[in-house]
């Protein structure tokens, strides 16, 4: 009887402790859990802190945050390594990754702080070198408006100040200086003109320029060293004369002594001051 109750005590010892066992063993899987989920977690923020550092490392353009970035990129990477490996029993290295985690966190956001502030001013400075583009466009427009009006009044004032030979004539003299219609007296021409008035014109002393072109296109002169400067070259001349011009209508005239057998046919005047062709005229010997 004694032995029964014995035996009893010892199987209900036995059932209980089974019992603690089980609860033991059901509690240590729930913490197990728990530490497990928690380096889950742990894991997951890594992963995210991961991916916000390769986003901001690749369109980051200032070399010094990009490296500064990259050096907390490769340590994130490395943590979350280790943290792989660990196992979620390690409660103490647990706690350790995740304060190195939020010290990561921490300094990511300061240079994070420090892009967004250069982002910031470089959003200004483009701003501003629109502004400054726009206003240097601006006015440049209005320096070559400035430039075209200006050399529309130059090309104006030019035009207006040109002189012109108007009231041209001809008059064919033998050797004693008498008008004479027989080709074979020819001995002189006379070229009378008249420079036109013009108040805008530049006054002094200046050189008319006389070019007597033949019909068969040749130049008459008396020398080939007989040149004036027109259009950027030299230009042969048959009679030249100095004159004063003061503004106001100007009658004179140039001689050409007849020194050669002249060709019949139709010979052209061209009349040349100041660098610029003035007048042109055609008359006819026969």
């Amino acid at each position: 009887m004694a032995l029964s109750v014995v035996i009893l005590a010892l199987i209900g010892a036995v059932l209980f402790y089974m019992n603690k066992a089980k609860q033991k063993e059901a509690e240590i899987a729930e913490v197990v859990e728990m530490m497990t989920f928690e380096k889950e977690q742990v894991e997951q923020e890594f992963q995210d802190l991961n991916y916000e550092l390769s986003g901001y490392t690749v369109n980051i353009k200032n070399d010094s945050l990009f490296k500064l970035l990259e050096t907390e990129k490769v340590k994130v990477q490395q943590l979350l390594e280790e943290l792989r490996v660990t196992k979620a029993t390690n409660a103490r290295r647990i706690t350790e990754l995740k304060k190195e985690l939020a010290t990561v966190r921490s300094v990511m956001i300061h240079y994070v702080n420090q892009i967004d502030s250069l982002n910031a001013e470089n959003k200004v400075l483009k701003i501003e070198n629109v502004e400054v583009k726009r206003r240097y466009n601006e006015v440049t427009q209005v320096a070559e408006k400035l430039t075209k009006e200006k050399e529309t009044l130059n090309e104006v004032v030019t035009r207006a100040s040109k002189l012109d030979v108007v009231n041209f004539s001809v008059a064919k003299l033998n050797s004693k200086g008498r008008k004479t219609t027989w080709f074979s007296q020819l001995a002189n021409l006379q070229f009378n003109y008249t420079v036109a008035k013009n108040i805008t014109a530049e006054p002094g002393r200046k050189t008319m320029y006389l070019r007597i072109t033949k019909p068969n296109g040749d130049v008459l002169t008396k020398s080939t060293s007989n040149v004036f400067p027109f259009e950027n070259k030299d230009i042969v001349y048959s009679a030249k004369k100095t004159y004063e011009y003061e503004g106001e209508a100007l009658a004179d005239e140039i001689y050409w002594k007849v020194e050669e057998v002249l060709e019949k046919g139709t010979y052209r005047a061209d009349f040349f001051t100041d660098g610029n062709l003035v007048g042109s005229f055609d008359f006819p010997i026969k």
